[in-house]
């Protein structure tokens, strides 16, 4: 089970903040074992309640650089600091959100423990649960209770009376000058030393004894009385004086209250490593400083928005003539068209079929990782339209463990510009288009990527590429561009021979695919306007199109990967496709910045759903992965600009 742990030192004491700090961190170090896949503190001082937490043990937290920051400024007397070193049961800890301590509206706290009966606490007492902790439960269970009575204790007992199940707890409350601690089973131990005005506790005797014996000087040992928190009992101290009241759970007890004038409303200030700081942006779009080639004029405009020139479309009269020579007398099949059963795709085959009055057969490349909303899309179009949709998939299951392999490879070395690997095995939809034009003998092929609103040229600006002309067409890279590429490609598996794997030959054969092989199809947003609201209505009206259960926006989520890698790179890198795509959106015109701001918001917030389903199709351990993402270098750290 967890560790939760703590220590308390009074203004009058005879220890100072630092040597209390190094108290504390002997009793985070000693409660280490018994939890080692997250870690965490709250400390309140100065009238504030401020939180730390990291999805790493809790040796390494103490270690790091921005925990360090973190307690720079908050070690003054008088001062109480709990912690929490995470045995996993519910909840991943590579979401920030499920690691302790926790924090609701007004209580900060760490559990040990588990709740049975959580799923009816939240019926009962209509608690909305934003994470996958039941501590969250229990906690938002004496925060109601807390509204009934100004008296701690009868808070504690009311709560511990209504839930099944073991915990062991201490916390903050926003409204009370104090610390609780509360246990149903006797896994808390504490000692209080009085005189000394200096209070520890933890969840095991021997934790406390150790400490004692190894960080308070042998003169003053004497003070501390290592006490059992018995089953059913809780203790509130007032930290500044350790002034406590003990009493139990289950009996009546006589209304006390330890401080008198308590200090309502001492704010909580959560510093949580997970959350990158603000980047500098700029004041046109939404690029910020980490985004690749970027540079800002003295006004904070980016060189993107300053070269910015309308795409300049070549119209649907010229699309009618270009179409013209392939149409189909008879209403047999004229023309190919490449079906994801993304956004895209999903209108261009309409529109094909429906403005160009042409007779498509549409094609689909199931490489594994083509999504059950895309899949559902697909027959809801063809089936409505009458359009024939060819599949072509690979063996699956070696896509899929080619995928897992390289990212297995790139979380050894976290390197953003070898990311676009994990999709590798999709662009063979490329060679899939060359041999169906000879299988079926039509030569016009319709491609819907190239929309100019999602260039998403930052992937291979990650490693050194600067490269804007090629139309859509990666064929038409720069032949220098397609050497230097190669060259970081290489650079990247001498020095991580793990990327030389069962999955090099796919490797190989999509760069070939994508930036050797030619093609001359159509690329039908370079001839029409792409509007997002008439594409999302005409495809949710006519079609009963369905978006992704995890998010708003509906680019991306026919990919499999997508949650993925952009998860990756909003972590690392501060932004995402999505920032780039409303930036482009905002230079066309379509939207505010404001708006985009809004939008990119809901936009980056991670898609736990499509994340779990993803790794488990691909036989991914996704907490391992994104601990080692979470805590991999950012772009954006300190020194970075």
């Amino acid at each position: 089970m967890c560790g939760i742990f703590g220590v308390m030192g009074g203004d009058t004491g005879q220890f100072t903040p630092d040597q209390i700090y190094k108290i504390f961190n002997t009793l985070a170090v000693r409660s280490e074992e018994r939890g080692r896949e997250a870690a965490g503190c709250a400390i309140l001082y100065n009238n504030q309640i401020s939180v730390f937490k990291q999805p790493l043990r809790i040796s390494r937290m103490l270690k790091s650089k921005s925990f360090i920051r973190f307690v720079n400024d908050k070690l003054g007397l008088p001062i109480a600091i709990i912690g929490h070193s995470r045995l996993v049961t519910n909840g991943s800890q590579s979401e920030e959100n499920n690691n302790q301590p926790v924090v609701t509206d007004n209580v900060v706290g760490v559990h040990n423990g588990i709740l049975v009966n959580e799923e009816e606490i939240k019926s009962q007492y209509d608690i909305q649960q934003v994470s996958g902790l039941d501590t969250e439960v229990l906690f938002k269970l004496i925060e109601q209770e807390r509204t009934k009575t100004n008296k701690l204790e009868r808070v504690l007992k009311a709560s511990f009376n209504k839930i099944s199940g073991s915990a062991s707890i201490a916390f903050f409350s926003a409204k009370d000058d104090a610390l609780a601690l509360a246990t149903n089973t006797g896994s808390l131990y504490y000692a209080l030393a009085s005189e000394l005005n200096l209070g520890l506790f933890a969840s095991e005797m021997y934790i406390l004894n150790r400490v004692i014996e190894t960080s308070i000087p042998k003169t003053r040992r004497q003070y501390f009385k290592i006490e059992r928190l018995e089953a059913q009992t809780g203790i509130i101290v007032d930290y500044s004086n350790l002034a406590h009241i003990k009493f139990s759970l289950k009996t009546d007890v006589t209304d006390i209250t330890v401080n008198s004038s308590p200090r309502y409303n001492i704010p909580v200030i959560i510093s949580q490593s997970g959350k990158r700081k603000e980047l500098p942006k700029c004041t046109k779009c939404l690029l910020p400083i980490t985004f690749p080639n970027i540079s800002f004029d003295v006004n904070g405009v980016c060189n993107y928005c300053r070269d910015y020139r309308p795409p300049e479309l070549k119209g649907e009269q010229e699309l009618q003539a270009l179409v013209e020579p392939y149409r189909s007398k008879n209403g047999n099949p004229d023309c190919i068209l490449a079906l994801s059963g993304g956004r895209d795709s999903s209108y261009g085959l309409h529109y094909v079929k429906k403005v160009l009055g042409m007779n498509p057969i549409s094609f689909t490349y199931d490489w594994g990782m083509v999504t059950d909303v895309a899949r559902r899309n697909i027959a809801k179009v063809c089936g409505s339209l009458g359009v024939e949709n060819i599949v072509r998939s690979p063996d699956i299951s070696v896509k899929r463990r080619n995928i897992r392999l390289n990212i297995e490879a790139w979380l050894k070395s976290p390197d953003l510009g070898m990311i676009p690997l994990f999709m590798a095995g999709d662009k063979q939809f490329y060679h899939i288009a060359r041999k169906l034009r000879k299988e079926t003998g039509i030569n016009l092929v319709f491609f819907c990527a190239g929309n100019p609103l999602e260039k998403t040229e930052f992937k291979t600006g990650f490693c050194g590429i600067k490269e804007t002309a090629h139309g859509s067409r990666l064929w038409n890279y720069s032949l220098k561009n397609k050497v230097d590429l190669i060259k970081y490609y290489g650079k990247n598996y001498l020095i991580n021979p793990a990327y030389f794997n069962r999955s090099i030959w796919d490797t190989l054969h999509a760069y070939y695919s994508t930036y050797v092989a030619k093609d001359d199809f159509v690329y039908l947003y370079q001839y029409i306007p792409w509007n997002e609201k008439v594409i999302s209505q005409v495809l949710e009206q006519n079609y009963g199109w369905e978006k992704a259960v995890d998010t708003n926006n509906t680019w991306r989520i026919g990919d499999g990967t997508a949650a993925f890698y952009n998860y990756i790179y909003y972590t690392m890198a501060g932004f995402s496709e999505y920032d780039t795509f409303r930036s482009n959106q905002i230079r066309a015109g379509l939207i505010t910045r404001e708006e985009g701001l809004k939008l990119v918001e809901q936009d980056n917030k991670p898609r736990y759903e499509s994340l779990q389903q993803y790794a488990l199709t691909i036989g991914l351990n996704l907490d391992y992965a994104m601990t080692i993402i979470n805590r991999a270098p950012k772009v954006y750290s300190e020194n970075s600009y």
